[in-house]
């Protein structure tokens, strides 16, 4: 098992910056590939973004590509999510989740794991 916890949520204006984080603890956190997803109100959750194990590999949404960035410090058993240049269609609750398949997975099935979530706001 691997618990997880967000953080780092809140509300912001358009154009501006907010960092997720997401501790694991519990099995060993390494192993695993790591990915963020969201879910707007009355939409599916949708990938956002992943990482491989290791750090070396990530891959991103076509939205979010050249503002958003992953990144994890597996002594820290942390993967974060930095967001810049936010926009109001970014709103969403946004979900840390752990993968034992390939890093590059983007469906919501191939992760084992998930946090709780944490809501971004981001006002025009």
């Amino acid at each position: 098992q691997v618990q997880l916890v967000e953080s780092g949520g809140g509300l912001v204006q358009a154009g501006g910056s907010l960092r997720l984080s997401c501790v694991a603890s519990g099995h060993t956190f390494r192993p695993y590939n790591m990915g963020w997803f969201r879910q707007a109100p009355g939409k599916e959750r949708e990938f956002v973004t992943s990482i491989s194990w290791s750090g070396g590999s990530t891959s991103y949404a076509d939205s979010v590509k050249g503002r958003f960035s992953i990144s994890r410090d597996n002594a820290k058993n942390t993967v974060y999510l930095q967001m810049n240049r936010l926009k109001p269609e970014d709103t969403a609750v946004y979900y840390c989740a752990a993968s034992g398949s390939n890093w590059y997975a983007v469906k919501t099935y191939d992760y084992d794991y998930w946090g709780q979530g944490t809501q971004v706001t981001v006002s025009s």
